[in-house]
């Protein structure tokens, strides 16, 4: 049987993932936070290594009783593992790789490995300002799934995402491309205290007023829109 618990990542970025039931009692908590705090750029110390970590890599993890402490990706993995009884699971650091979308434009993915107990989640996503910004895709496997593996499926997913474009900026400005096709994710759009969804399209940050103005273009037209969890293919 599965419950689901919270994850936090700096400053407030959840999500949710699956834990064992039955598991010790350290939990996965949230942390009250003022968003102008610190950012995820931040670089903030892990108190498993005491690494200086960047803020984007850091989980808030604990328990209820003892409140939470933030952890790097390697010292947070370390303590699931233990806390599953997962004594095979080696964490594994990648380094960036930069890889051409269509138009032959290069962009460098960062990786981030997280174990949740039932699973491990592989994460890539390029920066900017130090924090994570466009392109963002991710994999899930079994905690005893070889992670180079693991990679290598991300990729070849990522491969064939930047194989499209969605959209077009030419003379006439930014629109749907001639397929008539449009992939990408939801985001909150911080501008509007997050009450309206900034739209990541080919990598690039797309207001739901821009997005709106595009789809003027067909106006009496019908549309078909499909939501998927960012680990699966679309």
């Amino acid at each position: 049987m599965i419950d689901t618990l919270r994850i936090t990542q700096s400053p407030a970025h959840r999500r949710e993932q699956p834990v064992v039931q039955g598991a010790p009692s350290l939990l996965l908590c949230s942390v009250k936070m003022d968003p102008g705090e610190f950012t995820q750029s931040q670089p903030i110390r892990c108190e498993g290594c005491r690494q200086t970590t960047p803020g984007y890599d850091i989980v808030n993890y604990g328990s209820m009783e003892r409140g939470c402490r933030p952890l790097c990706s390697q010292c947070f993995n370390a303590e699931v593992a233990e806390a599953a009884g997962l004594e095979g699971f080696e964490h594994a650091k990648f380094e960036p790789v930069g890889l051409a979308d269509c138009a032959g434009e290069v962009h460098e993915f960062h990786f981030r490995t997280h174990l949740f107990g039932t699973g491990v989640a592989l994460d890539a996503f390029e920066l900017r300002d130090g924090s994570p910004v466009g392109y963002h895709f991710q994999i899930i496997g079994e905690p005893n799934d070889d992670l180079l593996v693991l990679l290598g499926r991300l990729i070849a997913k990522m491969r064939r995402a930047l194989s499209t474009k969605h959209l077009v900026d030419d003379e006439f400005g930014l629109h749907i491309a001639d397929h008539r096709v449009v992939q990408g994710m939801v985001e909150s759009d911080r501008d509007h205290d997050g009450r309206v969804p900034l739209l990541v399209i080919d990598g690039r940050e797309i207001t739901w007023d821009e997005f709106g103005h595009m789809l003027m273009s067909f106006e009496g037209w019908q549309f078909k829109l499909n939501l998927a969890d960012k680990s699966e293919e679309v």
